[in-house]
């Protein structure tokens, strides 16, 4: 199967079951045909930009946020609003707190938002370190993100 076929039936899958892990997409997969290991649907996954979710039969599930732009979609920005609760400077350092296992969600968020003045981002379960080139930067980065959450 064509890798845009299948990336088209795991969104389609993701928008209909609540799927916690890779190999219950592989299940699922599979059960509909398609055969593929684990390391496909890794793959899949990054290329994709999926990210977990809290779910409401299950703890996470895979979801997938993209209005096919680079900018911000209503959802994504709602979304990123729900889950911070805190930016704050730290010299050329930006931390942003979030609920348990949505740092990576706000780093999607951060990383769309293609600021100039950020170096580059790592996500944890619950924080966000956003690494500056000055410390000025920091502070405007902020009041950017700070900005887009309002």
């Amino acid at each position: 199967m064509l890798r845009s076929s299948r990336h088209a039936k795991i969104l389609e899958i993701i928008s209909t079951k609540e799927i916690e892990t890779q190999e219950e997409l592989c299940a699922e997969l599979n059960a509909r045909n398609l055969v593929v290991t684990q390391a496909t649907i890794s793959r899949d996954i990054r290329d994709l930009h999926l990210f977990k979710v809290a779910g409401i039969e299950k703890k996470y599930r895979y979801a997938y946020i993209n209005d096919g732009e680079s900018e911000i979609s209503p959802k994504m920005k709602n979304l990123f609003r729900e889950c911070v609760i805190s930016v704050k400077a730290a010299k050329n350092l930006v931390v942003v707190k979030t609920l348990a296992g949505n740092g990576a969600n706000a780093g999607a968020v951060v990383d769309k938002l293609n600021y100039s003045e950020i170096v580059g981002s790592v996500a944890g379960d619950d924080t966000l370190l956003i690494v500056c080139d000055s410390e000025e930067n920091a502070a405007m980065i902020v009041e950017k993100i700070n900005g887009f959450m309002r």
